[in-house]
């Protein structure tokens, strides 16, 4: 109980609404203990009056007050299952609330160093667990010790030295629960770490279901699968045998003390010392214990797993914010954006992914970012909105360091399309709303339009109504980008980040998208990340990036008489030309 209350006391805060469920479950639990424990010395009076003085009267009054007894404990521990479940079950959704918001609070370092996987174990099976624990523990705690205490003095007021048994009985079984909490409680903290792993292996190869099919990988794949699966399967049973040997155990002790208590009693009854009445109720008593210490066998291996999922959910919730918030909304600067001497290093990597970038982008200009894979581009522009924060240097934003400004502000003032399109199941205009919940229908077809996705849109009879499947699964791909761009324009942003967004167009489309970006352009300025000369080629700058470091930044008339790496590009792309 103390350990309990010592790991689930930073997430108690989350029962604080529901005060007075936490009060009347193991209160309604205590009052139907207590009427369980006066069952036996009515079943002995109506054993020993009734029956063996051939008392109908005295039978039927018996009878009378255990069906009343039955009723009256029936009734509260229906009433303490409501309170218990009901403080449960809103414990749990507070605490996946606070736990969801704190994820979504995370930096994308943070997201990357946790995984994905860890995060959704924590927000289901850990919770689900802890959520068992809170129920379990409030209808429980205070009444299986209670009737096994109870039983145990009741039993001494029927007589004192048939009742020494029960001296012997209760601490056994006390140290045998004990045992077997301690042995269990790291299992079930090392099971859900391997849960983790399956859920992680499971996601990746749901995921990827056609590449796997595609490199004809499924017997690898499953047989990994088994690996993981046999490596959690063989920890939990080995944690289920020992949590299962406490049934039999308590069994056997209890048992051994009947055998004992009835031997005993029998002696008793022939010398006429106790009678066979108060022998049963001796014997109701001890088994009363026996029940109540099986379901506190059950109680300590749900606490375990709670104890164990607990402590996981607020591992998480204790991880602090790794950027402090900024408070400016700074109104604008002819220098939209500004790096100064700025380098990048992710968490866990030992190489700079960006090295002393310096570069100015001024308002209303349109930035091409270039490079090979694995350059540094999309690391680049990740910084802009403060996606990730430069390890070295500093990024202004409308004239202010990014650490400095609210980050819903600049993210507000941010449109971004990532190299991986990302659609939410739901209607085309649900999609797009994310970008300006306040947009009207002109606002939509004008955003469908410049991406070039209403041609596709508006041929289907929903229009923008059309419903999309999870993950957009009924588009393809260049559709997918499409609507993803038309997203990010209908926020009508400051700054327009497309990271490598055009990449599943055909040239002809990606070419028409630009023009109708160009036009609408006006104060807006652009990053168009692509490996693509094309797509940059007529942008007002061009970056070319190799290996994290800037290798030239001009026009693409001056990079192709300046930087080796552009032009390496550019005739890789056009060899027609290099030869000329």
């Amino acid at each position: 109980v103390g350990e309990f209350f010592i790991k689930m006391k930073k997430l108690v805060k989350y029962l604080s609404e529901y005060k007075k469920e936490v009060v009347l479950a193991p209160l309604f639990k205590l009052l139907e203990a207590i009427f369980e424990l006066i069952v036996p010395l009515v079943m002995a009076k109506l054993i020993d009056e009734g029956i063996g003085g051939h008392n109908e009267s005295m039978i039927l009054k018996m009878g009378g007050v255990l069906a009343l007894l039955a009723a009256v404990g029936l009734t509260a521990a229906i009433t303490a299952q409501f309170f218990a479940a009901r403080a449960a079950v809103g414990f749990a959704a507070k605490l996946r609330i606070a736990l969801f918001d704190k994820i979504q609070d995370f930096s994308f370092t943070q997201l990357d160093s946790i995984g994905t996987g860890t995060l959704t174990t924590r927000m289901t099976s850990d919770i689900n667990q802890a959520q068992n624990g809170v129920n379990m523990f409030l209808r429980l705690f205070l009444r299986s010790p209670f009737v096994v205490l109870g039983a145990m003095i009741m039993a001494f007021t029927v007589d004192a030295r048939a009742s020494l048994i029960f001296l012997l009985v209760i601490p056994v079984l006390a140290v045998i629960v004990v045992i077997i909490m301690a042995m269990t409680a790291p299992m079930y903290r090392s099971a859900q770490g391997k849960l983790d792993n399956a859920l992680l292996h499971t996601r990746e190869n749901l995921v990827g279901a056609r590449v796997i099919r595609a490199f004809g990988k499924e017997a690898e794949e499953k047989a990994v699968f088994d690996g993981t699966i046999s490596s959690l399967t063989g920890i939990q049973r080995f944690t289920g045998a020992i949590s299962g040997l406490l049934n039999p155990l308590t069994q056997v002790i209890v048992d051994i003390g009947l055998i004992v208590l009835i031997a005993r009693g029998a002696v008793h009854i022939n010398a006429g010392t106790l009678t066979q009445g108060q022998v049963i109720a001796l014997i109701n008593y001890m088994s009363q214990i026996l029940v109540e210490l099986v379901k506190f066998a059950n109680l300590i291996v749900t606490i375990s797993r709670a104890l164990a999922s607990a402590d996981r959910v607020a591992s998480i919730l204790d991880i602090p914010a790794d950027h402090e918030e900024g408070t400016e909304n700074p109104p604008g600067s002819e220098e939209a954006v500004v790096f100064d001497h700025v380098s990048l290093t992710y968490a866990g990597a030992g190489d700079e992914a960006l090295h002393d970038i310096s570069f100015t982008a001024r308002t209303g200009e349109t930035i091409g970012v270039i490079g090979g894979t694995g350059s540094g581009k999309s690391s680049l522009v990740n910084l802009i909105p403060r996606f990730y924060d430069a390890t070295k240097g500093s990024v202004r934003v409308f004239g202010s360091d990014v650490k400095m400004i609210d980050t819903k502000t600049l993210r507000a003032r941010t449109g971004v399309v990532f190299q991986k399109a990302q659609l939410f199941s739901g209607s085309v205009r649900d999609n797009l709303l994310w970008g300006n919940r306040d947009a009207g229908e002109s606002q939509i077809k004008e955003a469908l339009d410049n991406s070039q996705a209403a041609e596709f849109v508006y041929s289907r009879p929903e229009g923008a109504d059309h419903m999309l499947e999870q993950g957009a699964r009924n588009l393809s791909g260049g559709q997918k980008q499409r609507l993803s761009i038309a997203r990010a324009l209908i926020r009508k942003p400051d700054i327009l980040i497309l990271d490598d967004a055009a990449s599943a167009l055909d040239f002809a489309t990606d070419l028409k998208l630009r023009t109708a970006i160009r036009k609408m352009s006006g104060s807006m300025t652009i990053f168009i990340v692509s490996q693509r000369v094309p797509s940059v080629r007529n942008a007002d700058r061009i970056l070319v990036l190799d290996a994290g470091h800037l290798a030239g930044t001009g026009s693409h008339e001056e990079l192709l008489e300046s930087c080796e790496v552009y032009r390496e590009i550019y005739y890789s792309q056009f060899p027609e030309e290099a030869i000329s």
